[in-house]
C-alpha cells in the first residue's frame, strides 16, 4: 500500500502529465486554426480529457495560452543568452544577441508567431510559469537589462534604458515578422540578402539608440 507521500508524489506526477498534454493539445490546436479558435471543450476533446479536469488545472482560455507559450520564451531567453561571449565588449554582445533573437524567429516561425503575432486573450504575468521579470527566463527582461548594464557604463542615459531596450526590441521583431508574412518574394519590395539586411538594421538602430541618448545627455 502506498504511504502518504508516495500517493501525493504519484497525483502530482499524474498532474503534470495532464498539464503537459493539455498544452500539447492547445499547441496543436494553435498550429491549425489560431488562438481565436481555443476553446476549453476543445482542448479537452483534443487531449482527452473532460473540460472539468482542463478548467481545474487551468481556469480559463487566457491561462491556457499563456502556459502554452511557456516553452518557446524560456528557449528563446536561452538562444539570446548562449549567443553572448563574456571576452567581447557590451556592445557586440547587444549585436550578438540581436542576432540570435531574429535567427530564432526565422527557424521556429510557428512558435514565434505563436508568442509574439497571435492575437489572442492575456492572462495575468502570475499565470504563466516563466517568471515576469526574471531576466533567466523572461526574454524581454534580458534584453531590458542588457541596456541597463549599457547604461551603467554611461554610453545612454539610466532613465532611457528601457525605451531603448524597446526601440531595439521593436526594430528586430520587425524584421521577423515582415520576413515570416511575406517571405523572400514580396513583390512589393524586394529584399536584401539575409544576413547583410540584418546587420544593417542591427548598426541602425545601435547607431540611432546611441546618437539619440548623447543628443539628449
Amino acid at each position: 500500500m502506498d504511504k502518504p507521500n508516495s500517493v501525493e508524489q504519484r497525483k502530482a506526477r499524474e498532474s503534470e502529465q495532464r498539464r503537459k498534454d493539455i498544452i500539447k493539445a492547445v499547441r496543436s490546436l494553435i498550429r491549425t486554426g489560431g488562438a481565436r479558435e481555443i476553446t476549453l471543450r476543445k482542448v479537452a476533446e483534443k487531449a482527452g480529457f473532460s473540460t472539468t479536469v482542463v478548467y481545474n488545472l487551468f481556469q480559463n482560455k487566457a491561462t491556457l495560452i499563456t502556459q502554452a507559450m511557456d516553452s518557446d520564451l524560456l528557449d528563446l531567453v536561452k538562444t539570446m543568452r548562449n549567443s553572448m561571449d563574456a571576452k567581447l565588449p557590451l556592445l557586440e554582445n547587444i549585436r550578438r544577441v540581436g542576432r540570435a533573437y531574429v535567427t530564432f524567429g526565422m527557424r521556429h516561425p510557428d512558435q514565434y508567431a505563436l508568442v509574439f503575432m497571435e492575437r489572442r486573450p492575456h492572462a495575468p504575468v502570475e499565470s504563466s510559469r516563466v517568471e515576469h521579470g526574471n531576466s533567466m527566463q523572461d526574454p524581454y527582461a534580458f534584453a531590458c537589462q542588457l541596456f541597463v548594464d549599457l547604461a551603467a557604463t554611461g554610453a545612454i542615459p539610466a532613465d532611457q534604458a528601457e525605451a531603448m531596450a524597446q526601440i531595439y526590441w521593436e526594430g528586430l521583431h520587425g524584421m521577423v515578422s515582415l520576413r515570416l508574412v511575406f517571405g523572400d518574394g514580396e513583390a512589393w519590395f524586394e529584399h536584401d540578402e539575409f544576413n547583410r539586411h540584418l546587420d544593417a538594421l542591427i548598426d541602425v538602430l545601435m547607431t540611432g539608440i546611441l546618437h539619440r541618448s548623447q543628443s539628449t545627455a
